[in-house]
């Protein structure tokens, strides 16, 4: 069975997103399901627990590391 983490609705918080889905894939999930949205403030649902484009893409490159690291162990 696949392992699929979402931490937007886990947390319920932006802030704490990126570090629950760093968490998730260094335990070994499969997937990950994110809330993004251009302008999470103006957002009708889900807006206080969504990442903006630009926090998303620097969350990428994190878990692209993370990964990268995890094959050498």
């Amino acid at each position: 069975m696949p392992f699929i983490v979402d931490p937007s609705h886990a947390t319920g918080h932006a802030k704490y997103v990126s570090p629950m889905a760093l968490a998730a894939v260094a335990a070994g999930a499969d997937g990950l399901m994110i809330e993004v949205h251009p302008h999470p403030e103006k957002a009708f649902s889900d807006g206080p627990q969504s990442l903006n484009f630009d926090v998303f893409g620097k969350l990428t490159e994190k878990i692209k590391k993370l990964k990268e690291i995890m094959k050498e162990c």
